[in-house]
């Protein structure tokens, strides 16, 4: 097998493509043919070492392929070799197979290439969950989410809107405005303009936002925190610009502002959750309620120029790598 392994933290530089001895599936294990995995900000802060994990390691979260064998009892899953799946939380997905647990992979429908499967797996439930459980947002709210023409914020767009929220996303550049409009945004921010509070107060005026779903992190923190109504919430879900320097509690208490830091793994921790928000969000793609955009697909081998389009802020929607 070929993989992408990272011996040493650092920049892109250190991604190297490898070869492997075979892996065999343990018990309770699935072996798959890699047929697409994501290029995800978490990768980028593992790489770098602001996540701290063990090495040597093989990054990647997220992926779809077919399973090519079963390990000791995995067919008491239900998964047989043939079949198609997809995965987000285990590591070793930039590669050409991967090993993962029966319980953690979803069955990929018909009609949802693994291109797309594998591109909404990790960004989309985490676009879910933000939007049904850590802030369920709905008819009468406003809610505000930088970096709108990216994955997971174009994801978060479509599902805020499909549940009837107002939605005001903010983007880079005036090349991705009509990204972020066409994915369903009432009001777009261009901050190569204005600044993020300037822009969305201009549209809704102050103390007017219900939840901010910021996955930009230090860049936008204080802006998030004034625009926000009181006992409004601020989600920080990612650091794509650096982590928020550390706050001290007493700054939420002039709105009784909420701030939360939720991860994925914690909203697909059973099984039964897992399942039902990847059936969820499958059947929302499958009825064109939510597309998936595919902005760039790289080699295996271009692991390290991948990693550094996505921290350039230079792509639009998901980047994927290809096997």
């Amino acid at each position: 097998m070929q993989a992408i392994e990272i011996t040493s933290t650092g920049g892109p530089e250190v991604l190297r493509l490898v070869e492997r001895p075979d892996p065999e599936p343990g018990p309770g294990e699935l072996l798959v043919e890699v047929a697409a995995a994501g290029v995800n900000f978490i990768d980028t802060y593992q790489r770098s070492g602001l996540y701290e994990v063990a090495l040597p390691f093989v990054p990647g979260l997220e992926a779809a392929g077919t399973v090519v064998a079963l390990g000791p009892g995995a067919e008491a899953s239900g998964i047989a070799v043939g079949d198609r799946v997809a995965w987000c939380g285990v590591p070793g997905a930039y590669a050409t197979v991967a090993v993962v647990p029966a319980d953690r992979v979803v069955t990929v429908p018909d009609g949802i290439g693994p291109d797309v499967a594998a591109a909404v797996m990790l960004q989309g439930m985490t676009a879910h969950y933000l939007t049904h459980d850590t802030f369920p947002v709905g008819p009468g709210h406003v809610c505000v989410v930088p970096a709108a023409a990216g994955g997971t914020g174009r994801l978060i767009v479509q599902l805020a809107r499909r549940r009837g929220a107002t939605v005001i996303g903010a983007v880079g550049s005036a090349a991705k405005v009509d990204i972020a409009a066409g994915a369903g945004a009432h009001h777009v921010v261009d901050l190569s303009a204005t600044g993020l509070a300037e822009g969305v107060e201009a549209l809704v005026g102050r103390d007017a936002v219900d939840v901010v779903y910021d996955g930009v992190g230090a860049a936008t923190f204080e802006d998030d925190l004034r625009l926000l109504r009181i006992r409004g919430m601020l989600v920080t879900f990612g650091n794509a610009s650096g982590p928020v320097p550390p706050v001290p509690p007493l700054r939420l208490s002039a709105k009784s502002l909420y701030l939360t830091r939720p991860t994925l793994f914690h909203y697909i921790a059973g099984r039964d959750e897992l399942v039902a928000r990847a059936d969820d969000l499958f059947a929302a793609v499958g009825a064109g309620e939510v597309e998936v955009l595919i902005g760039e697909r790289h080699p295996l081998a271009d692991a390290a120029e991948a990693h550094r389009r996505l921290e350039g802020r230079a792509t639009v929607g998901k980047i994927l790598l290809i096997p």
